[in-house]
């Protein structure tokens, strides 16, 4: 069942001009015209509040609490910056990080990860290839991301080590390889060597190299990220928000499905008449990062991909869908972060990071 949300609509017109696609309506005050609030947006009434709940709320079953800090069980060996954290130890990368955020102590970013507010991507192996640690979350500073990628009729190796060279120089603090054409694998392992940067990818896109969509499997699933996660990629983007329910929700958008990790599943989905793949073994692809230390990314599979469809049914479904996620990946000791909204119009931006914080 779809949970219906009470939206801050105040009588300013429809973000798109003939009212096209499924956005509901303009959270703008209504303007004043000739008046100085031709334009403005509230900042408080009407947005939900931020949710009292963090990552501690969501332990592994068999830790235990004795009224002061958590316990785990016997023979625990912790693999993730949020299992160090939730330990009460500040890490050597936790440490390197707070040396660029100079606001922030190690200590005090320690405990922003144990909460689940901050993430440090960190892959054990890229670590050992040079990885300059940094971090990602309300409480730092704001990151840039850079994208890139190889395509079926452009660039290699070569070039893409290149993109990555002018990305670091230019300030980006994190990079994507979104590659999806050439030698996948050898470009990706080239980049990773070569970065001191986090990378991250969409490992959905190399698990199609050479079959349809509709030949994905578990096995296809788990082997392709423990592969990428053994060559040492920093974060994940896993589209497992998508669900089978939510797809009847965009057959009046303006423009549809815009991801392409959101559609690829959306396929598959149609095509077997089954819940998406990442949903249903969510847990399985939480042990294979957590091995490794992969952040989530979790993926905005149903963003708005203009402002006529913005902040809709299935864009807020799939959100509801990413917090119950971040609650299964913590309670794996898994780090994570949510990527969106989307293509929102200014008026917004701020209820979809309200609501997102409450999710």
């Amino acid at each position: 069942m779809t949970k219906r949300y009470q939206l801050p609509l105040r009588g300013a017109l429809n973000p798109s001009t003939h009212r096209a696609g499924t956005n509901p309506g303009s959270f703008a005050n209504a303007p004043q015209i000739g008046g100085p609030l031709a334009f403005s947006s509230p900042d408080t009434p009407g947005m939900p509040a931020p949710s009292e709940k963090t990552a501690w709320d969501f332990m592994p079953e068999d830790w235990t609490f004795d009224g002061e800090r958590w316990h785990p069980p016997a023979g625990f060996e912790p693999k993730t910056q949020l299992e160090f954290a939730r330990l009460g130890v500040v890490t050597p990368e936790m440490k390197r990080a707070a040396e660029r955020e100079p606001h922030l102590t190690a200590e005090q970013i320690r405990d922003e990860i144990a909460a689940g507010r901050m993430v440090l991507p960190a892959n054990k192996t890229h670590l050992r290839y040079g990885l300059v640690p940094m971090v990602i979350g309300r409480a730092s500073r704001t990151k840039i991301n850079a994208n890139m990628g190889a395509s079926p009729v452009s660039s290699g190796t070569e070039a893409e080590i290149e993109k990555l060279r002018w990305a670091e120089r230019w300030g980006a603090d994190t990079v994507m390889d979104l590659s999806t054409g050439g030698d996948l694998d050898a470009t990706r392992e080239a980049i990773i060597k070569a970065a001191r940067v986090p990378i991250g990818t969409v490992p959905i896109y190399s698990m199609i190299i050479g079959r349809s969509i509709e030949d994905l499997t578990r096995e296809i699933i788990l082997e392709s990220l423990e592969h990428q996660a053994k060559q040492g990629v920093d974060y994940f983007t896993i589209h497992a928000g998508v669900l089978r329910e939510h797809l009847p929700l965009v057959k009046d958008r303006l423009i549809g499905i815009v991801s392409r990790g959101g559609s690829l599943l959306a396929k598959w989905m149609i095509h077997h008449g089954e819940q998406n793949p990442m949903w249903t073994w969510f847990e399985d692809i939480c042990d294979v990062m957590r091995e490794h230390d992969v952040t989530f990314s979790l993926g905005d599979g149903l963003r708005p991909g203009g402002l006529a469809d913005a902040s809709d049914a299935a864009q807020l479904a799939e959100l509801s869908a990413l917090g119950e996620l971040t609650e299964r990946a913590w309670r794996k000791g898994c780090q994570v972060m949510i990527e969106g909204p989307g293509h929102v119009p200014f008026d917004q931006i701020e209820y979809n990071m309200k609501l997102e914080r409450r999710l």
